[in-house]
């Protein structure tokens, strides 16, 4: 695995692009380090099913744009709102929070099968991270979910990443270390909001 800090990464954002779409790779974002891939390759997904050791649950995605949410997901009225709210910490219960929105999907050809799980509904965030405008470069999906095995410690550093995770991702994206907590799902499928934290 090679570990890339910011600044030679913003060095080498062009080179990377190709890179980082054709593996599996570690990046941090507003809350957690997360483990990724573009989220419309089936099979780069399945690798991360399998470094999660995660079978059946749906994975969420940063989506390259709010432009990207609007064409693919299917966006109400009163959801409009929150996804005008991607890209910022929300306050929840006074408290200043990630946020990922549950959607419905229209558009099922925008990821790979298995991103969803069978599934008609799709948990999208766009971190308030200066990563999010690398996945805006990308231009496509990138698939998102904490970089630790399923029912594991989150990373949350170099130090205390899992041994599967730094033998199959290709690159880690590092920072330094990150203490946040993980996203909070807003559901927006169900006629109301409901929130669930993770």
């Amino acid at each position: 695995m090679r570990v890339i800090n910011k600044d030679e990464f913003k060095q080498q954002k062009h080179t990377l692009t190709k890179e980082l779409k054709n593996n599996v790779f570690i990046y941090p974002t507003d809350s957690i380090y997360g483990v990724g891939c573009d989220a419309t390759n089936k099979e780069l997904v399945q690798k991360v099913r399998e470094l999660k050791n995660s079978t059946l649950q749906p994975f969420s995605i940063i989506a390259p744009s709010k432009e990207w949410v609007y064409e693919h997901c299917d966006v109400t009225p009163y959801a409009e709102e929150w996804v005008e709210k991607l890209g910022e910490r929300v306050d929840i219960d006074g408290e200043e929070k990630a946020i990922s929105l549950v959607l419905k999907l229209k558009n099922k050809g925008a990821v790979a099968p298995n991103v969803m799980q069978g599934l008609d509904t799709i948990s999208v965030r766009i971190p308030n991270h200066w990563f999010s405008e690398f996945v805006t470069h990308m231009g496509v999906p990138l698939v998102t979910t904490s970089a630790n095995p399923t029912g594991g410690d989150f990373m949350t550093s170099l130090e205390d990443l899992h041994p599967r995770m730094k033998a199959g991702a290709a690159y880690c994206v590092y920072e330094g270390p990150l203490k946040s907590n993980p996203s909070t799902l807003v559901f927006l499928d169900k006629g109301k909001v409901e929130f669930k934290k993770r």
